[in-house]
């Protein structure tokens, strides 16, 4: 391996990542058409606004909160597929590690990776709580 943005590394990453962008368009699909039928999105557009600025600032603003929440998700669950992915191509890392530490019943490596993943699934899920106060202004003050 020769680092990040080796050519070996197309097809592990391009298999963690056809999931999510497929899921992550469907979503955002499904969330711009359902905001884009919403009584502000009418009164914004007979106050007269560009048709720019009404789905920049109104229809995008809020079909993002939804993704917002499915990232925190998805952050948690890729992390986790890097450790089967890992092992799948035998890229030295924590997957690798945790799969020869369950041959070997190495029970604290095994708690050690699982607390590692559980930590990582809560702060990406804390992050995206923190993200929501940056997107919409409503959820700030609560």
């Amino acid at each position: 391996w020769d680092g990040l943005f080796s050519a070996s590394a197309i097809l592990p990453v391009s298999i963690l990542a056809s999931g999510m962008v497929a899921g992550f368009a469907r979503q955002t699909r499904a969330n711009m058409l359902d905001a884009l039928n919403s009584d502000y999105v009418r009164t914004a557009r007979a106050k007269g606004l560009t048709e720019v600025t009404v789905v920049g600032r109104h229809v995008l603003q809020n079909a993002l909160i939804p993704l917002v929440t499915i990232f925190g998700f998805v952050l948690g669950g890729v992390v986790e597929g890097t450790l089967i992915t890992e092992t799948i191509f035998g890229i030295p890392g924590m997957g690798q590690l945790a799969f020869d530490a369950i041959g070997a019943r190495d029970y604290p490596v095994i708690i050690a990776v699982t607390v590692l993943g559980a930590v990582i699934f809560a702060l990406a899920n804390l992050w995206a709580d923190l993200f929501y106060g940056v997107i919409d202004p409503r959820i700030r003050n609560t």
